[in-house]
């Protein structure tokens, strides 16, 4: 109820992390649009709630530059689940690169083929496996068991071959460190979306060993290839900035959501919440992860990303898969951007549970969506639309002997 009385205004006047000593706080409050916040601006954050709710998506768009990721965190915690999923799903946020993501009527997938030591054999057969599920539409892209160049290297090129030989419509990224992208660059190699953990405190940030400078020469270094048009790749969690002591003294929520300023300044074409990955440390059970994964959802969707979710959990946590099943319906309604899509739904490098290319099969069966439009339109091509179930015997050969 106090929350619910405080004046938005009051959230630019008094910064919950000192302007002076960082740069988030200075990107968010120098950043902000008071044109945008003129509809708004005299609203408490009760009052909020009730706006967004009787909002029409135009008008949600357009006062998106006004709202400060504090503002969306405190108006997240007096709504309900329902709130949650009905405001989202009115918020429509579209980025390009080689397709399109966000289309209403879309659910795309993070195809995400990792192997415990980087084998390409082993990568090659997960990617086989989720393109034949219809998985791969939002990238195809690799959490590498080790941050070397060379192996960084290597696998962009292995992906970009095959993505090249079969003309798919996606995009293919190595989440290694930004430092490390942008060696590949230097070294010429085929670089799509250059991907990057952040946080919502400067403090935060350099725990991850970056900072704004260096995330914007990351992009500007991006831009100069002329692959595409959204050319990051971002992910955050709620507690990482618990973990490395620089939430400074501010909640979760509140924190998670100030990353998503960071993600916007960058127009990203994937930004998305490792849910329930950091462990029962930060979100204690099935419960809390599944608010906090709407809550997150959320809150990057009313700032203006293009907000994937890994509905995900570890197995030391109070959680199981009738949880994330949950959770994976409530965000396809509340209009989800992108899932992830793990062989199996059990990540064998990174040893947590997530969503598997059967579960996105599942939802957008269930809610009646689809892929991207041009990722969708290469999977009817290739026979493996909702009209085949063949395999299409061009595709394995190929791939099975790319180690």
């Amino acid at each position: 109820m106090a929350l619910a009385d405080v004046p938005l205004a009051r959230f630019l006047a008094e910064p919950v992390v000192p302007y002076e000593t960082d740069e988030v706080t200075r990107l968010i409050l120098d950043g902000h649009d008071e044109a945008a916040f003129a509809p708004i601006a005299s609203l408490t954050i009760g009052e909020l709630r009730n706006w967004l709710l009787a909002a029409e998506p135009a008008a949600l768009a357009a006062v998106r530059a006004g709202i400060t990721p504090e503002m969306v965190a405190g108006v997240s915690k007096i709504m309900r689940l329902q709130d949650l999923v009905a405001v989202a799903a009115k918020c429509r946020v579209v980025t390009r690169f080689r397709d399109t993501i966000g289309l209403p009527g879309r659910l795309s997938v993070r195809l995400q083929p990792n192997h415990p030591t980087d084998d390409a054999q082993g990568i090659a057969a997960s990617v086989l496996d989720g393109l034949l599920l219809g998985a791969g539409d939002a990238v195809i892209g690799i959490n590498p068991a080790t941050d070397s160049l060379e192996s960084t290297h290597r696998l962009l090129t292995m992906l970009d071959a095959v993505r090249e030989r079969y003309a798919i419509p996606t995009q293919t990224c190595v989440l290694a460190h930004v430092t490390t992208t942008l060696r590949c660059i230097e070294r010429g190699a085929p670089v799509d979306l250059v991907f990057q953990s952040i946080g919502g405190t400067e403090a935060a940030n350099r725990s991850f060993g970056v900072d704004l400078a260096l995330l914007a020469e990351a992009h500007a270094a991006a831009r100069s290839l002329g692959r595409g048009e959204n050319l990051m790749y971002f992910e955050t969690g709620q507690g990482s900035a618990l973990s490395a002591e620089a939430h400074h003294g501010v909640d979760q929520q509140t924190i998670e959501a100030r990353a998503y300023a960071v993600a916007r300044a960058f127009s990203p074409l994937l930004v998305n919440s490792v849910v329930g990955f950091i462990g029962p440390e930060y979100l204690h059970d099935g419960k809390q992860i599944t608010r906090a994964g709407l809550e997150d959802h959320f809150c990057g969707k009313l700032l203006g990303l293009p907000m994937g979710v890994d509905v995900c959990y570890t197995n030391h946590a109070e959680a199981d898969q009738d949880d994330m099943d949950a959770l994976l319906t409530l965000l396809g309604v509340a209009g989800v951007t992108f899932v992830m899509g793990v062989p199996g739904a059990d990540d064998v490098m990174l040893s947590y549970q997530s969503t598997s290319f059967h579960d996105a099969l599942y939802l957008r069966g269930a809610l009646g969506l689809r892929p991207a439009p041009e990722f969708e339109a290469w999977l009817e091509r290739m026979g493996i639309g909702a009209a085949s179930e063949r395999l299409p015997a061009a595709l394995s050969p190929a791939l099975i002997g790319l180690g």
